[in-house]
């Protein structure tokens, strides 16, 4: 008897929590202030004062779009050589100054349309984040060397043998880029380019290709995050009055750079 009073009970209970409506997730809301300095810079500042640390992310509008044929892999070569030291910056300094800050997250990324760097640092130490961009934002190209490119062509392709050639279906996934653009589309291939694109560049590529596409336009200086707009304000200024010192080395190029085409009908292959 006590087992069927138990089993209706349960049964009740269910059908209760059956009846009442499911309540819709709480949307999300992440407030920010968006601005554009005098040089083209977009600057994008989130606070939030849960931790005492600002994470900071700057993207540049760089990837394989830009890269002509026969220059594959440019963008992703340039995320590397921009860890490499800039003028006030001694090679390999990059990481060990923020390290010793108390930095974590520090890294980059590099897609077909975009790539980023960043960091995430304690609050008093933003100066030196915003510092090292700021240094090669505006001043990459003064130590930029044949050592230096030798260097991290070799790096880069390392990284495509261990990550594409030596994974599982690591070139099959290479080869559906492939498939959906045309040669010859900047979406064709893969971002991190091929070897025979990687040891045919010499250094002059380096600098046409870094001339061309670290203009302010094709920066967007990311979230400062953690921070009071105030000081996100100043930071983002200071960042773009010291690398608009050097900007004059950086050539004047067309506002957007692309040479999209689209795919014509269907195409089918089998991947052995």
């Amino acid at each position: 008897m006590k087992r069927q009073i138990w089993a209706l009970a349960l049964v009740a209970l269910a059908g209760a929590a059956q009846a009442e409506p499911a309540k819709p997730p709480a949307a999300l809301s992440i407030p920010f202030t968006k601005y554009k300095l005098a040089n083209g810079l977009t600057v994008i500042l989130s606070e939030d004062h849960r931790l005492p640390l600002v994470a900071v992310d700057v993207w540049y509008h760089v990837g394989p779009v830009q890269e002509a044929p026969g220059r594959t892999g440019f963008a992703h070569l340039f995320e590397h050589l921009m860890f490499q030291g800039s003028k006030h910056v001694a090679d390999d300094q990059h990481f060990a100054l923020l390290e010793a800050a108390g930095a974590s997250m520090i890294n980059g990324t590099t897609d077909f349309d975009r790539t980023n760097y960043f960091e995430t640092v304690p609050k008093n130490q933003l100066d030196l984040a915003l510092w090292l961009e700021s240094d090669r934002m505006g001043f990459l190209l003064d130590t930029m060397s044949q050592a230096k490119l030798d260097n991290q062509r070799d790096v880069v392709q390392n990284e495509r043998r261990q990550s594409i050639e030596n994974v599982p279906y690591g070139l099959a996934e290479e080869r559906v880029f492939q498939l959906l653009f045309p040669k010859g589309h900047p979406y064709y291939g893969y971002v991190i380019g091929s070897h025979a694109d990687l040891e045919a560049t010499k250094l002059d590529d380096v600098v046409d290709f870094l001339q061309e596409v670290l203009r302010p336009g094709q920066r967007l200086a990311g979230d400062l995050r953690r921070l009071r707009r105030q000081e996100g304000a100043q930071a983002g200024r200071q960042v773009v009055r010291r690398s608009s010192v050097g900007r004059g080395r950086w050539r004047a190029g067309p506002a957007e750079h692309t040479r999209r085409r689209d795919q014509q009908g269907e195409a089918r292959v089998a991947h052995r």
